[in-house]
């Protein structure tokens, strides 16, 4: 039991250590869709919305007279054809002689679009041209191999496995086996489908399954009879994940949906605040069918999905206080229901987003200050609430009373010091949802504070990782919903940890993969297709279909498209 612990410690580290060389270390290669040219100049088309003007900001400079800081936007559809849309600029845009007005123009490459004084043409690539300049590119986990990544957190999850057979009771052995296996097998055939498809990056599903392979040894540990269930789960979230990346590859279809994903969020909350019975305070969960959920955990993927579709134009304003209507019904519904630690973690969410598509901090400090005034009046009408920003900072002053849980929290997460006790060797599992609501301090006293850590470490790795993904995104959809989906983790993760340490109030919120709890992980796992598919590097994402990849019908529109394009130039030239 010793050396597995040491063991298990140098394992995280390794396996956090080329998870984060591999995603952070890579410089930046852009991807190149087409060209715009104007004079003797040539500008690359490096993302599928871009912004055309004299700004620094802008993606297609053009420093010239007549052209305003921000002009107009070209993107590029699905199906590989380019729209124009003027952004009201007095200086105006046409295409071939004709004004572009709000709907926008459909562009063609060779087509003749005049910018205020400036003309320009588009040049698009061919799929032979695009797929030979992406070969250039360095192949994402190309450094450090994702096969030995995964085969160290094999190992890891094996002498987990190890420590629980002999703690647990031997009457929960098998089940304990099985969910284990299941992980195992899980990862190993996602790898395995995606080395199938090319894609060559595995670093994020690693990092999901190390954290997920933590929550599969809290509930070992805390409640070894619902192992079954959590494998069956694990099992779902991952297929859900699948599919929810495969909807992501068609970017209209995405954005289409969005109103359907904003009414069935609203209706799941609404059914949550009309039919739940209160429970510690709140109403946060929903019986169907002898099955229970909490609502909020899939809303919190629907609240991604709306925010970053909901930006379908970039320059219309509408869209965003369409946002804002959403989010407040989405908060208020939760304040109701009584569950402020997720409203919180949708509040931070909905600053990230309203930030990064309208780039105003007047906006931000807008939303900040209605959201402390609204935070007052909960406080003032919820007395539990009142209660706990009361007991923060003196929990040991009623360590039977208010203060129970986070003493208890406490006090087990020195027991365990930097290795632990060891898989199944602590106490506070025995303490009221330490599970889920402290199950930081769990992971501190089974493994150690170094493996609690590196679990931190993981959450915080993702965030950069969609931070600095989101610069050079190829379309502000997946920037956008892959900044606010880490938002989300992030706020949870934090919300956890201190609340559980008593450096933030106690919230009850759950630390994302790790805590024991179906909804939270079906909702994380999701989370991460936004992560999943906001990845340029070669063979990072799973969102960009290549030319082999289209359907029929797209593959015609394309070759329909260039021969237009080749008979208008072959007509100018006579």
């Amino acid at each position: 039991m010793t050396v597995s612990k040491y063991a298990l410690i140098v394992l995280s580290l390794m396996i956090m250590l080329r998870c984060i060389r591999s995603m952070l270390s890579d410089r930046y290669e852009p991807e190149t869709w087409a060209s715009v040219r104007f004079g003797r100049e040539s500008v690359p088309v490096t993302h599928w919305e871009n912004l055309i003007g004299r700004s620094r900001t802008a993606d297609i400079r053009i420093d010239r007279e007549g052209i305003e800081r921000i002009h107009a936007v070209l993107k590029r559809r699905d199906n590989g054809t380019w729209m124009l849309y003027d952004v009201f600029s007095r200086g105006g845009v046409s295409v071939n002689g004709e004004n572009v007005d709000a709907n926008g123009a459909e562009v063609l490459p060779g087509d003749a679009i005049r910018l205020g004084n400036t003309s320009l043409h588009l040049q698009d690539m061919s799929e032979a041209r695009r797929d030979a300049l992406d070969q250039q590119r360095t192949s994402a986990g190309r450094k450090v191999s994702p096969a030995l990544t995964l085969f160290e957190l094999t190992l890891f999850e094996l002498l987990l496995l190890l420590q629980h057979l002999c703690t647990a009771p031997r009457a929960q052995t098998m089940s304990i086996a099985l969910g284990f296996a299941v992980l195992i097998l899980l990862e190993w055939f996602c790898y395995y489908a995606m080395r199938l498809i090319g894609r060559s990056g595995f670093e994020v599903e690693t990092i999901a399954f190390y954290l997920t392979s933590l929550g599969v040894s809290v509930t070992a540990s805390a409640a070894p009879q619902d192992m079954f269930k959590q494998t069956v789960l694990i099992l779902l979230a991952f297929v859900l994940f699948l599919l929810l990346g495969l909807w992501l590859r068609d970017l209209r279809r995405t954005e289409a949906a969005r109103i359907a994903a904003a009414v069935c969020a609203v209706a799941l909350l609404g059914l949550n605040l009309a039919t739940s019975d209160t429970l510690n305070g709140a109403k946060s969960w929903l019986s169907v069918a002898g099955f229970s959920f909490q609502p909020s955990e899939l809303v919190k993927v629907g609240y991604v999905y709306v925010g970053a579709a909901a930006m379908d134009k970039l320059y219309r304003r509408r869209n965003l206080f369409v946002f804002i209507v959403f989010s407040a019904v989405c908060v208020g519904a939760l304040a109701l229901i009584g569950d402020f630690g997720t409203a919180l973690v949708f509040f931070i969410c909905f600053l990230v987003i309203s930030f990064l598509r309208s780039g105003s901090i007047a906006t931000v400090f807008l939303a900040v200050s209605g959201a402390a005034m609204a935070g007052f009046l909960a406080v003032s009408i919820k007395p539990y609430i009142a209660r706990r920003f009361a007991t923060w900072g003196h929990v040991w002053e009623d360590v039977y009373g208010a203060g129970y849980q986070q003493t208890r929290a406490l006090g087990a997460a020195a027991g365990g010091g930097l290795f632990g006790k060891g898989a199944g060797g602590g106490w506070l599992t025995e303490i009221v949802a330490a599970d889920t609501d402290m199950v930081f301090a769990v992971i501190c006293e089974e493994q150690g504070l170094i493996i609690a850590l590196c679990m931190v470490l993981a959450v915080l790795t993702l965030s950069f990782f969609a931070v600095r993904t989101a610069r050079r995104g190829r379309s502000s959809y997946y920037a956008i919903a892959a900044c606010a989906a880490v938002s989300m983790l992030m706020a949870q993760m934090a919300l956890n940890v201190f609340g559980s340490l008593d450096l933030l109030p106690f919230t009850g919120v759950t630390f994302p993969f790790v805590s024991r709890g179906g909804t939270s992980l079906l909702s994380c796992w999701m989370l991460m297709a936004f992560i999943k598919g906001a990845d340029t590097r070669r063979g990072g994402s799973f969102v960009v279909r290549p030319s082999a990849e289209l359907f029929p019908s797209e593959r015609r529109l394309q070759e329909k498209n260039a021969a237009a394009a080749r008979k208008r130039k072959g007509g100018r030239g006579t």
